[in-house]
């Protein structure tokens, strides 16, 4: 189906996107929408890594001889967002062999992007994972701009900005009409209703969700979110995808939280609790549920892995959408985003994180 030339874009007026509000500034993508760059950074080289090495569920998982590009939907990735979550989803898609043109209005952040991406893919070819020419040809499909133009192209896109629903209508409204190539437009949130994310859309029937979990690179799983408005032909993009890139895909109807947030959060807001009352120390809240539950992390040692700043966005977001109290947070939680101490990505939290 025609969805009208891609430079239609060029004519819309972005009223939207004020800033990306990214946790560590507020002033990123501020003019995401209206400033145009003439060298977008898109490759139109095809580049073909071989036996590219994904990650997925037990470790690393090579793709199929007979699994060819030309079987995936999506051969080039477009991804908003240059932080944790962003240059995790895009090191996992560029070593499954796609083109990522990865977009942030900041260039430092940009640079730091790909400095993280970089590491990653270094690491894997020194515990021979794979090849230094893989790693190689992982860098070299990897394309970094600052501005929504890079994205024209893209046949499939990903969002992993931060937790403002009316930042993100703003991009997903600019996004479909730049991006008439893409199969899924899709948002990584971790709370937001997806069908509200896509509420100032024409046509909202390619809008899906894709929560990835952090470390993106690493772990195995991806919630599909799927709106009552989206296609069957996107959904199937997105899963598809997601199976392409050497990750396991769940299938989740657009509810608060989705599956495994409305598990975890009231877990990490009860253990913060006990926490705060003194029943017992961070260290043996966490070995408690470590050692009687045989988990691999606990709960609040998972806080900080997550980041302080998202548990509490997303706990305020569950609790006005459920109405449950018990996901209240607690003081110390807000204490301690309003100090900046919000976990391992600024090196304290709960705990006190070094390197």
């Amino acid at each position: 189906m025609s969805r009208g030339p891609s430079n239609l874009a060029s004519r819309i007026p972005c009223q939207c996107v004020g800033s990306w509000l990214a946790p560590q500034s507020d002033q990123r993508f501020r003019s995401i929408a209206t400033s145009v760059t003439s060298d977008r950074g898109m490759s139109d080289v095809r580049r073909s890594v071989g036996r590219i090495a994904c990650i997925g569920a037990h470790g690393l998982r090579e793709r199929r001889d007979g699994m060819s590009d030309g079987n995936a939907q999506v051969k080039r990735l477009g991804v908003l967002g240059g932080g944790t979550m962003g240059s995790g989803i895009a090191q996992t898609a560029l070593l499954a062999g796609l083109e990522v043109s990865l977009v942030d209005v900041d260039a430092g952040q940009l640079e730091r992007a790909r400095g993280v991406i970089q590491g990653g893919v270094e690491r894997l070819v020194s515990r021979e994972r794979i090849s230094a020419e893989q790693g190689d040809a992982a860098m070299a499909a990897l394309s970094t701009a600052m501005d929504l133009e890079a994205l024209v192209g893209s046949e499939g896109v990903i969002e992993a900005v931060s937790e403002n629903i009316e930042l993100k209508q703003g991009i997903f409204e600019r996004l479909e009409a730049l991006c008439v190539d893409a199969k899924f437009i899709a948002s990584n949130t971790s709370s937001l209703s997806i069908q509200e994310i896509a509420q100032r859309m024409t046509d909202p029937s390619r809008v899906v969700g894709l929560h990835y979990f952090n470390p993106a690179q690493v772990l195995p799983l991806v919630e599909v979110v799927v709106p009552l408005t989206a296609s069957d032909d996107a959904v199937d993009a997105a899963w598809d995808f997601v199976e392409a890139t050497g990750k396991t895909p769940v299938r989740v109807k657009d509810t608060p939280a989705f599956i495994v947030n409305r598990l975890l959060v009231p877990f990490c807001l009860s253990a913060l609790r006990l926490w705060e009352s003194g029943v017992a120390t961070a260290e043996d809240i966490d070995r408690a549920c470590q050692l009687g539950l045989g988990h691999s992390m606990g709960p609040l040692a998972t806080a900080d892995l997550v980041g302080l700043d998202v548990l509490l966005d997303v706990a305020e977001s569950m609790q006005r959408e459920i109405g449950d109290p018990n996901l209240t947070p607690p003081t110390i939680l807000r204490r301690l985003v309003s100090a900046g101490r919000l976990g391992r990505k600024t090196g304290r939290g709960i705990y006190e994180h070094s390197g």
